[in-house]
């Protein structure tokens, strides 16, 4: 098969005819319709996560249909099906709670193991996978994978958005643009932030109520003033100590902090834990959405109860993932890009 390979840190991908993955036991293998390129990846690519490392293959946000499965697969060839990229074990406690994203044995593509910057995927705890509408297209589905459940399950799960509440989000990349959609179907009011007058024009076209250029205002001070004493909540949805402070700095006593961005190097930054404590803030940290609720989040789709097609604005061939990685180490493009092509 096809695959794109990282052969080195902060260089193209290699375009490489490589063994077609086993199937394992407990798991299918998959035939990729199409996979996001997302900002965790450019981590991976740049060396910055420890688990990603020069021969293998990234990608995890895909879907695609079942070639091949396993004894103990609970999916059949032929299935069409979409994976959440954080893959519970099924057995732990975490899974037996309904919080598969928080397994202590989780695997995740792209990350310690085979991702699907590739024609085919195996991916083992197949019951981790959920059936894909066909009237919900492979690229928008693709480009649901990380930003949109990890949003969700934020926005939902951990701050309890409520109708009428001020949602600041740090950062209108797909997780941010993610977040805006969704808060505004949850009826919250959204302010969002970033440095790039483009995504923030973009992300007014979306339906922000306000937005804010980082280089221009103080942040903080600038939420405080049009929410008439802060954001009731505020996502922080890239992973760099400016924002995340400019998170807490934003909130109102009481408010809710989201911290969803991926932390770069060792994750260690310094907080305004003066704020925290001041304000009596709480502080989360999510990752990603327990498959659970994947269909409650189809279902939205397909009844048009929220309309994610704007997330996607690019649809790449397996050749050009490398110039999306590259692009993100400056000012990107608003939305993501998605691979639909690997017959390259």
């Amino acid at each position: 098969m096809k695959a794109a390979v990282l052969q080195n840190y902060n260089a193209d991908l290699s375009i490489e005819t490589v063994a077609d993955p086993e199937c394992p036991t407990n798991g299918v293998v998959l035939d990729v319709l199409a996979c996001g390129v997302c900002r965790s990846d450019y981590h991976g690519w740049v060396g910055h996560h420890p688990k990603v490392t020069p021969g293998d293959i990234m990608g995890h946000e895909y879907c695609g249909v079942v070639t091949e499965a396993g004894p103990e697969a609970t999916h059949k060839v032929g299935d069409r099906l979409i994976a959440p990229f954080i893959l519970g074990c099924g057995t732990c406690a975490s899974c037996q709670t309904g919080a598969s994203n928080t397994c202590g044995n989780q695997l995740t593509p792209g990350f310690g193991m085979p991702g699907a910057y590739a024609q085919r995927i195996a991916v083992p705890f197949d019951h981790n996978l959920v059936p894909l509408p066909d009237s919900i297209d492979p690229k928008l589905a693709a480009g649901l994978g990380c930003r949109v459940t990890t949003a969700w399950h934020a926005l939902t799960d951990r701050a309890n958005v409520r109708i009428g509440e001020w949602v600041a989000i740090h950062g209108t990349g797909g997780i941010g643009l993610s977040a805006l959609l969704l808060a505004k179907m949850l009826g919250a009011r959204v302010i969002v932030v970033d440095i790039v007058e483009d995504k923030l024009n973009h992300a007014r076209s979306l339906g922000a109520d306000m937005s804010i250029n980082a280089t221009k205002e103080n942040v903080a001070e600038a939420i405080m003033d049009a929410t008439n004493g802060g954001a009731d909540v505020s996502i922080e949805a890239l992973g760099i100590e400016q924002t995340t402070n400019a998170s807490v700095e934003c909130l109102r006593v009481s408010g809710r902090h989201v911290h969803l961005g991926m932390p770069a190097g060792d994750g260690h930054m310094s907080i305004n834990m003066r704020a925290i404590y001041a304000k009596q803030l709480s502080f989360y940290g999510s990752r990603g959405m327990p498959s659970w609720k994947y269909p409650t989040l189809l279902d939205m789709i397909e009844s048009g109860r929220v309309d994610l097609s704007p997330l996607v604005t690019r649809t790449i061939d397996l050749r050009m993932a490398s110039d999306e990685l590259c692009a993100m180490k400056g000012e990107t493009a608003p939305g993501t890009a998605v691979i639909t092509d690997f017959d390259v």
